[in-house]
């Protein structure tokens, strides 16, 4: 479904990336509750020639990070773990260190607001780098913990934000509550009560994951192991992940999925929560915990879950102060603006593009004009 009458400037900018920058997307936009746009444009298999079709799995990245957290906050309400507890409690030898030497307190908040002092930066100097989630490995959750904890902390915990590998600790920490692997918790806390029958952390149909590319006049497959640059190096994406069972499972990039599974998810959070959560621990996921902590400075905060838009202006963005966002590096990013009832789910196969790119924001400018017009 297209309502081209309505979202005629979503579909041109939809058309123009699609000779261009993307190789395949899926797009679904929700209005109060309403479905008012779906479309699924260019091709799932390029070198196939097999289009782009609804309910398409996709590899998610970071879009894993909004479940896992939904989960464990879950676990908070249930009483199995509290915000505010160290993550030593659950992991005794979890204790990277300062640059002093010091191994400083991080809590369950900390690590879930990417307030930890953790980062991205896996390379402990020791020549067993740790995951981000999405590269190649080797060894088990507890061993990927293990490396990570052998990481310099880049800042005392509380005192900064950076984006890091904290939902893979989290990860870990949820594995020691509740006794159950990851990929049991999320699917009993939330894949399975909201009916996402194709989300988790292996695909329900292979034949339906969709390729992925890389960033490329045109975009090019992807390899088996494929590093694609970005403004501060690359990021590498292990593309067998999604069919190796002794991968690890990453909390925070290692879940698969489709854009209506995904929609379901959001749509659930903007109207409450319920049977996820409830109501009480909305604003967990709707407030910044982060506003004296935004480093560039961005008009964004992060709750314990995902991006919020405090002032959206400062990025020259439509959308209204309080919208929720966040991406996946395979090529995906969302929106959910509750004072407007909208939800925006935009996921590609192309990587970076889909996510960091021109494409995502572009989109969400030409779904304002349109339902201005």
């Amino acid at each position: 479904m297209s309502n081209a009458s309505q979202f005629s400037a979503v579909d041109r900018v939809v058309d123009h990336a699609i000779s261009r920058t993307i190789v395949g997307a899926n797009l679904l936009i929700k209005l109060n509750g309403e479905l008012v746009y779906s479309r699924q444009a260019g091709f799932l298999d390029r070198e196939a020639s097999r289009p782009m079709a609804p309910n398409t799995i996709f590899r998610l990245a970071s879009v894993s990070k909004p479940m896992v957290s939904a989960a464990a906050l879950a676990m908070v309400e249930a009483g199995k773990m509290r915000l505010d507890d160290p993550v030593t409690r659950y992991l005794p030898d979890f204790r990277p260190r300062l640059a002093d030497g010091r191994a400083p307190t991080i809590t369950i908040s900390q690590l879930m607001t990417h307030t930890s002092g953790l980062t991205y930066d896996t390379d402990n100097g020791n020549g067993k780098p740790a995951c981000g989630g999405t590269g190649p490995s080797d060894f088990d959750l507890a061993e990927n913990i293990r490396r990570i904890a052998a990481l310099p902390l880049a800042f005392e915990p509380g005192t900064s934000w950076c984006y890091s590998v904290a939902i893979d600790v989290l990860g870990g920490v949820m594995e020691v509550v509740d006794g159950r692997t990851l990929p049991e918790i999320v699917k009993a806390r939330v894949t399975d009560p909201l009916g996402m029958t194709d989300t988790g952390f292996w695909p329900t149909d292979p034949n339906r994951l969709a390729v992925p590319y890389a960033d490329g006049t045109p975009p090019t497959r992807m390899v088996y192991i494929e590093r694609v640059k970005n403004e501060d190096g690359f990021v590498e994406f292990w593309t067998g992940r999604a069919f190796d069972p002794k991968a690890f499972p990453s909390g925070g990039a290692g879940m698969i999925g489709t854009a209506e599974d995904f929609l379901t998810f959001l749509e659930v959070m903007r109207q409450g929560g319920t049977p996820i959560l409830s109501p009480a621990s909305r604003p967990l996921l709707t407030e910044a915990h982060t506003v004296d902590l935004d480093p560039a400075p961005s008009g964004q905060g992060y709750s314990h879950g995902w991006s919020i838009y405090r002032d959206p202006t400062m990025q020259k963005l439509p959308c209204q102060p309080g919208t929720w966002a966040w991406g996946g590096a395979y090529g995906h990013q969302w929106y959910v603006d509750p004072a407007t009832g909208l939800t925006i789910v935009i996921f590609t196969n192309t990587a970076l593009e889909g996510c960091i790119g021109a494409f995502p924001k572009d989109i969400l400018h030409a779904v304002y004009r349109d339902l201005q017009a």
